[in-house]
C-alpha cells in the first residue's frame, strides 16, 4: 500500500520501509571497512584518502538500494584505480605503433625494471670508487654512443624539441638558421618548427620553394651571419612529384655546420623502413649533429638525442640551457636499458610477420565465437606513427567487431583502443603484444554486455556494423 504524508509533514520526511531501513542499517562503518585486510592494503599502496573515497561512494550505492550491505566492501575494492596516478593503462589496439595520444613507445620490461630501480638513490652522479662527483648519466651515453659509432659524443635533453631548442641557442642566438621552405613543418597540437626556432633568439633564412630546394640555394644564403644549416624531417607527410631536396653530403662544403633533425629516432637503418632517415647514416654523410626523440623508433622514454661532433655536443652539454632541459635518473636508467636490453615492443611490432599476426587473429576469433560474439578476423593496414615512416603500411591483421564494441572497449575496466572502419571496431593486433592476447580477450567479453545494454536501448545502433561484414573467410 502507498504511504501518504502525514499533517505537518513533507513527502521527503516520509519514513523508510521497514525493510529499507534495516538494509540501511546493515551497511558497514566506515571504520569497519577500514580495516578490511582488503581495504588496508590498498590504503598503503594507493593513500587512505582515495580508499575512504572508495568506501564512501561504496556506501552510498548501498544506501540508494543498488547494491546489497554485503556488497560494500568488494564495490569499494573494484571503485579504486589500479595505481595512485590518474594515468591508465590501456591496451594500444590501434594500428598505429607509436601513438602519441597513447604515449608513443611503450618501454620494454628491461626499461621499466632499470626505472624502478631507479627511484631509490642512485650513483647518478657519484662514482662510488672515488667517492667523487661523477658525470650525470655516464653509461647512458656511452650505450648511445656505442649505437651510433659515427657519433664523437651525445647528450640527452627531455624532448626531441628541446634537442633542436639547445642546438639553436647555443650555435644560432643572434644567427641566421639556413632552412628550405619545404621543410618548415608543423607537427602534432599545432607545434610548429619555424615557432620554435625564432623563440630561441635566432633568425630564420628560408630557401628554395615549397617542393624544390637545391644545394645552390643553401650556398647563396650561407654566409657569415650563419649560424648553421638546417635539415629537417618531414616526419608526418610526404611531398612527391616534381620534387628537389639537398642531401646532407651535398651540404658539407658549405662552412658552416650542418644539423639534421630526423625526428622519429631511427639510430641506424631498418629493413622494414627503408626510406626513413638514422642518425648513424646522416652522421656518415656528413652531418655535424643529429638531433632526434627517444620515445619514438628507439623505443625509450621521452628524451631528446644530440649526437655528433665532440665539439659541438661539449658546447651544448656546457650551456646554461642544458639544465633547465636535462632529464632526470629514470630517463636515463630507462634509456639506457633500451639500449642495451632486448628488443623493445615497438621493434618486436615492427618485425612481425604478417602470417604469424593471421594466426593470432583467427585463433582470438574462434574463441570469442564461441562465447556467441559476433567477431571476424580480418586483414588489416597498420603505421609507424609518432612522425615516423609517413607513407609506409604494415600489412596486420585484426579482429572486426560491431561498431559499439569500440565504446565499451574504451571505457572498460582495461580500456581498449581500437579504430572504426567501415562501420566496424578493430582491433589490429600489430600493436598489441602477443602477451596480452588473453588481456584481449577478456576486455571483449567483458565489453560485450555493455553492448548488448546499449543495443537494447538503441536497436537501429547495431544496423550500420552488422551491414559492413568482411569476406566469408575473414580476410579481404
Amino acid at each position: 500500500m502507498e504511504q501518504r504524508p502525514v499533517p505537518g509533514r513533507t513527502a521527503g520526511d516520509i519514513p523508510p520501509r521497514p525493510d529499507a531501513a534495516d538494509a540501511r542499517r546493515r551497511i558497514p562503518r566506515t571504520d569497519t571497512l577500514l580495516r578490511d585486510p582488503r581495504l588496508a592494503a590498498a590504503a598503503d599502496r594507493l593513500g587512505a584518502h582515495r580508499v575512504k573515497d572508495a568506501v564512501r561512494r561504496a556506501q552510498e550505492r548501498a544506501r540508494a538500494g543498488g547494491i546489497a550491505p554485503e556488497q560494500v566492501p568488494r564495490t569499494a575494492l573494484d571503485l579504486l584505480p589500479g595505481t595512485a596516478s590518474g594515468l591508465r593503462p590501456v591496451i594500444n589496439a590501434t594500428g598505429v605503433l607509436l601513438h602519441t595520444n597513447l604515449g608513443r613507445a611503450p618501454l620494454s620490461d628491461a626499461a621499466r625494471q632499470a626505472a624502478l630501480e631507479a627511484a631509490g638513490p642512485t650513483d647518478v652522479e657519484l662514482d662510488l670508487t672515488t667517492g667523487a662527483r661523477a658525470r650525470r648519466g655516464r653509461s647512458a651515453l656511452a650505450a648511445l654512443r656505442e649505437r651510433v659509432p659515427a657519433a664523437g659524443a651525445a647528450h640527452v635533453v627531455n624532448n626531441g624539441a628541446a634537442a633542436l631548442v639547445l642546438a639553436a641557442t647555443a650555435l644560432a642566438a643572434g644567427k641566421e638558421i639556413v632552412v628550405s621552405r619545404g621543410e618548415m613543418v608543423e607537427i602534432g597540437d599545432g607545434f610548429r618548427l619555424p615557432d620554435l626556432l625564432v623563440s630561441t633568439g635566432a633568425r630564420l633564412r628560408e630557401v628554395g620553394t615549397t617542393n624544390r630546394t637545391t644545394p645552390a640555394d643553401y650556398a647563396a644564403a650561407t654566409g657569415p651571419d650563419t649560424g648553421f644549416v638546417l635539415k629537417v624531417h618531414p616526419s608526418n607527410f610526404r611531398v612527391t612529384g616534381f620534387t628537389r631536396s639537398a642531401e646532407v653530403s651535398e651540404l658539407t662544403g658549405l662552412g658552416v655546420p650542418v644539423v639534421v633533425d630526423i625526428g622519429s629516432g631511427l639510430l641506424a637503418p631498418h629493413p622494414a623502413l627503408p626510406g626513413e632517415p638514422d642518425a648513424d647514416s646522416r652522421l656518415r654523410a656528413g652531418a655535424a649533429l643529429v638531433t632526434a626523440s627517444g620515445d619514438k623508433l628507439l623505443g625509450g622514454p621521452q628524451c631528446g638525442l644530440l649526437l655528433g661532433r665532440q665539439d659541438l655536443v661539449r658546447a651544448l652539454a656546457r650551456h646554461p640551457l642544458a639544465r633547465a632541459l636535462r632529464v632526470d635518473k629514470l630517463t636515463l636508467a630507462a634509456l639506457e636499458a633500451t639500449l642495451t636490453g632486448p628488443p623493445t615492443p615497438t621493434a618486436r611490432a615492427l618485425a612481425a610477420a604478417p602470417d604469424r599476426l593471421r594466426a593470432r587473429a583467427d585463433r582470438l576469433a574462434a574463441a570469442l565465437r564461441a562465447d556467441g560474439i559476433d567477431v571476424r578476423a580480418v586483414a588489416s593496414a597498420a603505421t609507424v606513427g609518432g612522425g615516423g615512416a609517413p607513407g609506409v603500411i604494415l600489412p596486420s591483421a585484426a579482429l572486426s567487431l560491431p561498431e559499439p564494441y569500440a565504446a565499451a572497449l574504451r571505457t572498460g575496466r582495461l580500456p581498449v583502443v581500437g579504430r572504426l572502419e567501415a562501420g566496424r571496431c578493430l582491433l589490429d593486433l600489430r600493436s598489441v603484444p602477443p602477451e596480452d592476447d588473453d588481456r584481449l580477450a577478456r576486455a571483449v567479453r567483458s565489453a560485450r554486455a555493455a553492448v548488448h545494454e546499449a543495443t537494447a536501448q538503441h536497436p537501429a545502433a547495431e544496423g550500420p556494423a552488422a551491414a559492413a561484414r568482411p569476406t566469408a573467410d575473414g580476410w579481404s
